[in-house]
């Protein structure tokens, strides 16, 4: 879900609620005005301004809305952002020669925002692993990090987006 969070987090900031909402499932956009359409049937749109409107992220594809008598509705929708992506490329030969193959995997992976227990999950690397590859890419102007709540995320820097995107080393 903190995956998710960072990645809806990063639409809202780009695009407003519109990009944020627009995706999340199909049939499904903002209106404007503190209006949402959840699905393409043509059906009079229901006033739910008093209710409470939840959105539950989960894994599976389906995507669904729901609600009970209470005035409760809930959009269900798959999650996205870096733990729900797949076929992530490897870093670089030419990088991980640099850096050393997991430091620099840590590198590239850090494209968007991540904390260290997201890089343990994609990396399959122990959280001491990762966690000195941040310092050592942190000590050396690679990476930045920053507080997002309770978590520390960690996110490249100029420097270490010239160094990704150099000939040979993956941007």
């Amino acid at each position: 879900m903190e995956a998710d969070i960072i990645a809806r987090t990063g639409q809202l900031g780009r695009g407003g609620w519109a990009a944020v909402l627009d995706d999340m499932r199909p049939g499904m956009r903002w209106l404007g005005e503190s209006r949402l359409q959840i699905n393409v049937h043509d059906r009079p749109p229901q006033d739910i301004s008093s209710a409470q409107l939840l959105f539950l992220p989960v894994t599976p594809r389906p995507c669904w809305v729901t609600w009970d008598d209470r005035g409760h509705y809930a959009v269900v929708y798959s999650c996205a952002g870096a733990l729900a992506e797949s076929g992530r490329p490897a870093a670089p030969r030419a990088l991980g020669a640099l850096l050393g193959p997991a430091r620099a995997g840590v590198l590239v992976l850090l494209d968007t925002p991540k904390s260290t227990s997201h890089l343990v999950a994609l990396t399959g690397q122990g959280l001491g692993s990762v966690g000195r590859h941040l310092k050592i890419l942190l000590d050396a102007g690679l990476v930045g990090r920053r507080r997002s709540g309770r978590s520390v995320l960690y996110y490249r820097t100029p420097a270490g987006d010239v160094l990704v995107a150099a000939p040979g080393g993956g941007g």
